[in-house]
This record gives structure tokens, C-alpha cells and sequence, in this order.
């Protein structure tokens, strides 16, 4: 792929343009919006590979801004929020974005996920590119119950429907499908899915509600996506 488009939402004029520098330094073509208003025009008319949101913002904030670029675009998002946003920060995950980061933050911290997300997203494009063939692999459809994953195609279906999943939520629904009764804490499916050490993993709860919502019929009493008080998460053998 071509120099990779990094957009950055943030209506604080000095951060925004601190992370521009750090990210033209590492090879990144930026485009920059002080709100979510702006963001959405970018994204309409720019190609854009992922995007660094601010969660609150004058005019259109960050959570509402995701929640309308969702609808047509799976890139990834990182969310930046203030710490008194633990709130914030959930509910930005709940609503589409991949991972978030803390202010205050140090470049390096930003960059390094920026890279992660990047690298993970250029494999899920690969993937879909090839009709999602791995190689020589041969073709891999995962059942459990009214669940169907099929790998090749990189497609969700529950109860025949065809489910869109964002690429993370993709990678942490394949690990357990492929395992399936096995239980597995937050950090190991953080480390298989994110290819790293374990540094955030309290988004992997916030990725299973999600995942909740989309496959059970009662996502409070779920049927296939099971936690294992003190211990982690499992896909329920049916």
C-alpha cells in the first residue's frame, strides 16, 4: 500500500498539529479537522486508513462523529479522551471505535498504536482482497449453533443473516470460534489479537458487548459469548 492517510479530529489546535508533526515524521500523509463536522467531510471526500478522534469536541463530538462514519467505513479509530471520560471512553468503544488513548499521552504511546491498528487493517484488506484466502489454506467455515464464520470469506452470518463485524471484533470472534469451550482471559485474547503485549486489555470487554449485541438474542443473557467470572471468555460448545 501507498503512503498511509492518517486523519486527526481534535479541536485543540496545539495537540492537533503535535501529532501532525509526529506522524509526517513517520511517512503518514495527515489531514486535520477541529471537529466532527469537519472529520466527516474528510472522510467523504479523502481516502482515509485510520483516524485519531478527540471524544469532546464543540459541534459534533467524537462519539457522534463515529457513530455516522460507521455506517459506510470500517477503518480503524483510536479515541483520545481526558481521564475524568472513563465514561466517554467506554461508550466511544461501544459505538465503533478500536482502541483508545489517555491525555495526557506521550507521542511514542500514540504512534505505536497507530502502527498496530495500521498494520492489523492492512492484513483484514489483504485478506478480503484475496476473497480472503490465506495462501494454499484451504477453506475454513467455523459453526456453533446459529453462528457461521466463514474465514475465506470473512463473513459473519447468524441464523443465515449475513452480520457486519468491524475487523476487530472479526479476529476476537475467530480466536474463540476456533476454540470453542476453551476459556481465554482478556489478556491472552488481547495478545493473540492485537499481536502484542497486553497493555488495554479492559477493551476486550468492551468488544464482547459489542459482539453480544450483534450475535445473542439476549445479549444479557447470553447464549454463545460466555464470561468466566475471574477468569476470562469462551464461546459456549452448542
Amino acid at each position: 500500500m501507498e503512503k498511509y492517510h492518517v486523519l486527526v479530529v481534535e479541536d485543540d489546535k496545539e495537540i492537533r498539529d503535535g501529532i501532525e508533526i509526529y506522524l509526517k515524521s513517520q511517512g503518514y500523509e495527515v489531514f486535520k479537522a477541529a471537529d466532527g463536522i469537519e472529520g466527516l467531510e474528510i472522510i467523504y471526500r479523502e481516502e482515509i486508513h485510520l483516524a485519531i478522534v478527540d471524544v469532546m469536541m464543540p459541534r459534533k463530538d467524537g462519539i457522534q462523529m463515529v457513530m455516522e462514519m460507521r455506517k459506510d467505513y470500517d477503518f480503524p479509530v483510536i479515541m483520545l479522551s481526558a481521564k475524568s471520560e472513563e465514561v466517554d471512553k467506554i461508550l466511544g468503544l461501544n459505538m465503533g471505535a478500536d482502541d483508545y488513548v489517555t491525555k495526557p499521552f506521550t507521542p511514542l504511546e500514540l504512534l505505536a498504536r497507530v502502527n498496530s491498528q495500521l498494520r492489523r487493517y492492512n492484513r483484514y484488506l489483504e485478506k478480503l482482497a484475496q476473497g480472503g484466502k490465506d495462501g494454499e489454506e484451504e477453506q475454513h467455515i467455523y459453526r456453533i449453533g446459529g453462528l457461521e464464520l466463514n474465514e475465506e470469506k470473512v463473513e459473519l452470518r447468524v441464523d443465515g443473516v449475513p452480520v457486519k463485524v468491524t475487523p476487530m471484533e472479526y479476529r476476537i470472534l475467530l480466536l474463540l470460534m476456533k476454540h470453542p469451550g476453551r476459556v481465554f482471559s482478556a489478556d491472552e485474547i488481547y495478545e493473540r489479537v492485537w499481536n502484542e503485549k497486553a497493555v488495554n486489555s479492559d477493551t476486550i470487554m468492551v468488544h464482547v458487548r459489542n459482539i453480544r449485541e450483534k450475535i445473542e438474542i439476549n445479549p444479557k443473557n447470553p447464549k454463545y459469548l460466555k464470561v468466566v467470572w475471574g477468569v476470562g471468555y469462551k464461546m459456549e460448545k452448542q
